[in-house]
């Protein structure tokens, strides 16, 4: 029995997919900002404040694996009800709150640890929705955009720290764009139409692969062209690539060049 923590965006769907069509047995804690897994019978939908409630399902389930997928969402902690063990680990939830949502995922991994509940790479079910090294497209990256790559994978591992940072821009060795906690989209939203610079989404240098993996798919793919992108790079086996095939049709068909280092 795998126990499956989904929130919110397209990686939780695919991950739910995959246990399907394994036939693992499997239990939902959901996550979700609108309670997205009610229709599955199997789903569950438990305050983050009821820690007592969520470890005593996973064990009364025998549950012996669990794994993150998907953005949680966010709670309003002054209206959440707490149990006991919720009263206990509330302190740690919410400073890593300050830090971004997740800092929340993390802290959630600690405390099942300190439960002794182990918590799996969240695509251990799906290593298919990794890349390995090479280009992607008809496109590649010239001489002056390796250039600019190297560049701003140096900037992007000396902010890698920064819990919520997993992308640059980079445009002729200069910086255009730092993602900040509102995340990829917005950052792109910033930039000045056909700016031709190379999206750099990687995971931090020392990534927890039980969560938080920098995740792209067909929305990514078309934002970069609305914003006149020439290229994404990204880190073999360690980004969530959706929509695969889609992915890589629409980077063709508008001249993007995808990259995986």
């Amino acid at each position: 029995m795998i126990g499956l923590f989904l929130g919110d965006t397209d990686f939780s769907d695919a991950i739910l997919k995959k246990i399907k069509e394994l036939n693992k047995r499997y239990f939902i804690i959901d996550f979700s900002k609108k309670n997205k897994f009610k229709k599955d019978i199997n789903s569950h939908r438990i305050s983050i404040g009821k820690f007592g409630k969520i470890i005593d399902l996973i064990k009364e389930k025998k549950s012996k694996k669990v794994l993150f997928a998907g953005k949680i969402a966010k709670p309003k902690f002054s209206t959440l009800r707490l149990d006991f063990k919720g009263v206990y680990y509330m302190p740690s939830i919410l400073k890593a709150a300050k830090l971004g949502d997740a800092a929340i995922i993390k802290a959630i991994i600690k405390i099942l640890d300190n439960e002794n509940i182990k918590v799996i790479s969240s695509i251990f079910f799906n290593p298919e929705l990794t890349l390995k090294i090479g280009n992607y497209t008809k496109l590649k990256p010239n001489k002056n955009d390796i250039n600019s790559i190297k560049k701003g994978i140096t900037y992007f591992n000396k902010l890698s720290s920064l819990d919520h940072i997993q992308a640059v821009i980079v445009k002729n060795n200069t910086i255009l764009a730092i993602e900040d906690q509102q995340g990829t989209k917005k950052m792109l939203s910033k930039l000045k139409k056909k700016s031709e610079g190379i999206l750099i989404k990687l995971p931090k240098k020392k990534q927890d692969l039980r969560m938080d993996l920098p995740t792209i798919g067909l929305q990514t793919l078309k934002d970069c062209k609305k914003y006149g992108l020439k290229g994404i790079v990204l880190r073999s086996k360690k980004n969530i690539f959706l929509d695969k095939v889609k992915c890589i049709t629409f980077a063709n068909k508008n001249k993007i060049f995808i990259k995986v280092i």
